[in-house]
């Protein structure tokens, strides 16, 4: 199993592994999400979330900064008005939740520092690994949006390349509800571009791209659809997407990276920062 899931994270840039959540460990992180939305922020402290550059509020939202240490709530562009009313169910409005689930909400770091995810990290070859940030993903039926062509070392950067997302089906994933599609084998062509904190600080953008948008080609892409409570390893490199959910059913999925602390390190340029007390060591709790 060490040399598999390795050799295939190696060669492909992703690893596919079923049944990996309980039924339980599945119902419990869905029941907390509808605890979290109940807590909900107020109308002038919604923010919208958008991977796509022209819609990217996050870039002058100090909201989202500061959310790398939070539990912050970012609702889908669709969702909202102009003045942050809602303009469709509460429940089905968000985007995603983030980015401390795993260090803040019990249920989340129960199964973020289980024995089963240590041991995934200890075959892959980590030796000091750290879990960097978490989000619930809601992807709901009709308003889901798009997720871009992105390799996550976009926004996680650390030298040399360590990072690698965990991330948990917790409902089906599929081509109608937006499973995750993959470039399988473009990790190993290098990081294409950086989302980074600006350094001028006179800019209203606090965070930017430090390069255009890549072109990729949609031949080289194949989608994944994946059955409730699997795990798909995500090299730090691979470029990946998901279209919108533009069905009736939602594609609910937690989601954490790990990043090495051992002769690796963490890009102080990367818009999300360690706490004060460094991010949450994988192998010492």
């Amino acid at each position: 199993m060490k040399d598999n899931i390795k050799k295939t994270l190696e060669n492909d840039g992703f690893v596919v592994i079923e049944d990996f959540l309980s039924e339980k460990e599945v119902e419990e992180m869905k029941e907390e999400a509808g605890n979290l939305i109940k807590s909900m922020p107020e109308r002038s402290k919604r923010t919208v979330f958008s991977t796509k550059d022209a819609e990217n509020q996050q870039n002058r939202d100090k909201y989202f900064l500061d959310s790398a240490n939070n539990i912050s709530y970012f609702f889908e562009a669709g969702a909202l008005d102009g003045e942050g009313n809602l303009l469709v169910d509460s429940k089905v409005s968000l985007n995603k939740i983030g980015h401390a689930l795993h260090s803040l909400i019990p249920v989340f770091r129960k199964v973020s520092l289980s024995e089963k995810v240590k041991e995934c990290a200890f075959q892959l070859g980590f030796q000091d690994p750290a879990i960097c940030q978490s989000m619930y993903i809601f992807k709901n039926p009709g308003i889901g949006s798009e997720v871009i062509r992105h390799q996550d070392a976009w926004y996680l950067y650390t030298e040399p390349m360590s990072l690698v997302g965990f991330w948990f089906a917790l409902e089906d994933a599929t081509l109608q509800n937006g499973c995750l599609w993959f470039s399988k084998g473009s990790h190993k062509s290098g990081v294409h571009r950086r989302y980074i904190r600006n350094a001028d600080k006179n800019s209203p953008e606090l965070l930017i791209y430090n390069s255009p948008t890549p072109s990729y080609q949609t031949s080289n892409f194949n989608s994944v659809p994946v059955p409730k409570g699997s795990l798909v390893l995500i090299h730090g490199q691979v470029v990946h997407f998901s279209e919108q959910n533009k069905s009736e059913r939602s594609r609910h999925a937690y989601t954490f990276h790990i990043i090495e602390q051992k002769d690796a390190k963490y890009s102080e340029e990367n818009w999300l920062q360690p706490p004060p007390e460094g991010f949450l060591s994988l192998y010492k709790h």
